[in-house]
């Protein structure tokens, strides 16, 4: 069977896959509490006759051994996010409060349909397929509660990795890379100390508010004067809090920073010019005690091996046709999948779907609104189109993990 008829042949499922997400979509779960959505996933790839397993409390991993050949894993992330729905569709959220609004629904009921293809289609591969369904990866340690949980022991080692995420792009579309494809990041809570006092008398305290603020204002030199210009970076200080009434000099301020980059060069310059910018801030305004650095929500950086992102590129361009693959850009957002091939040492591929009516998209393209009218990643308003975005997604998956499982 080639790869036409097999894919050909997915119509039939989809109405099942398109109940899926709607099911997740309405009932979306935070960060390690995805327990009804691991049972939806259990239920449905235990309906089609496979063993699942299960690691780090709420991921999933099947398992398709398919005689001699290379192992692939291809892995969808399961968890939502602490957001109110506001897309007024009829199968919102039902949880005050929560919301799908990156796309994890969608990977996840891609990947469940790619599994049904290739279980019921044995005779179009060789091989071992391995689907693995991962939580919290929006607080970035999911991948790691699956590795810590015996992932690596558990299962065959892979020959490759790959896995794909939606985003506001044209649905129909794949947008692929090699190399640098998400940022790395990570947030530092940083608690500086002053000595309180009347706000009388500020001679006799030692202001931690104008110590604060003094950083911040610092800290934008370290993209500005210290980074390379050709070289991608961001320091976001995201809060800054200090003190409870206008009349007392607090003894302390916290700020809380976000970085990204795309070298790990560049990552090490970035951390270390923020320490020193604190300290020596901190000296500079007679602090009584050092500063601490408190570092959370670590996302690796994700970057694509060039021959594997080579081999699934041209066999999307093969099967899609060359105008529905896109040269993507790096993204500066930031995700824990790479932890996994990581801790496999095994090569990966990562690629974006397209989410958006074409025409829609298309229309805030020529009127320039695309920004404002097209709601991207974590908005309230983000409602990927399920056609032709989940049938696309389904079959990405098949195609990239044929291009190692197929004669």
């Amino acid at each position: 069977m080639n790869l036409d008829s097999l894919l050909d042949n997915l119509q039939p499922q989809l109405d099942w896959q398109r109940e899926i997400y709607r099911r997740l979509h309405r009932n979306p779960e935070l960060s390690m509490q995805e327990t009804g959505t691991a049972e939806i996933i259990e239920t449905e790839l235990s309906g089609l006759g496979l063993a699942v397993q299960r690691f780090g409390g709420t991921g999933r991993v099947v398992v398709i051994e398919n005689g001699d050949g290379p192992t692939v894993l291809a892995r969808a992330d399961i968890d939502a996010l602490p957001v109110t729905e506001q897309t007024g569709l009829d199968y919102t959220s039902t949880v005050d409060g929560v919301m799908h609004a990156c796309g994890h629904d969608m990977h996840t009921a891609a990947l469940i349909g790619a599994i049904r293809v290739l279980a019921e289609n044995r005779d179009a591969w060789h091989g071992t397929y391995i689907g693995l369904f991962q939580p919290a990866e929006e607080t970035g340690v999911g991948a790691d509660a699956m590795i810590d949980d015996g992932l690596v022991a558990a299962i065959p080692r892979p020959e490759v990795a790959l896995a794909q995420h939606i985003l506001p792009l044209p649905a129909g579309r794949i947008a692929t890379a090699a190399g640098p494809i998400l940022s790395a990041a990570e947030s530092i809570k940083i608690t500086v100390f002053g000595r309180g006092g009347h706000g009388s008398m500020p001679h006799l305290a030692i202001d931690p508010v104008v110590l604060a603020a003094s950083i911040v204002m610092r800290l934008q030199s370290i993209v500005a004067r210290e980074v390379p210009p050709d070289q991608f970076a961001v320091v976001t200080v995201g809060a800054l809090n200090a003190g409870t009434k206008s009349n007392i000099i607090p003894d302390r301020a916290e700020l809380r920073l976000n970085t990204r980059s795309y070298d790990p060069q560049v990552r090490t310059q970035l951390l270390t010019a923020i320490e020193r910018i604190v300290r020596a801030e901190c000296q500079a305004a007679g602090s009584p005690q050092e500063p601490t650095f408190e570092y959370y929500d670590e996302f690796p950086l994700t970057s694509n091996d060039a021959d594997v992102n080579a081999t699934v590129t041209a066999a999307f361009r093969g099967y899609f046709g060359d105008d529905a693959v896109l040269d993507s850009p790096p993204v500066t957002a930031s995700e824990d999948f790479s932890a996994i091939p990581a801790a496999f040492g095994i090569p990966y591929d990562y690629w974006f779907i397209g989410s958006v009516d074409p025409q829609r998209y298309q229309a805030a393209v020529d009127a320039g609104t695309v920004a404002s009218d097209i709601p991207a990643n974590h908005s309230p308003f983000f409602a990927p189109v399920i056609d032709p975005t989940l049938e696309i997604g389904t079959k990405a998956q098949v195609v990239a993990a044929l291009a190692y499982l197929s004669d």
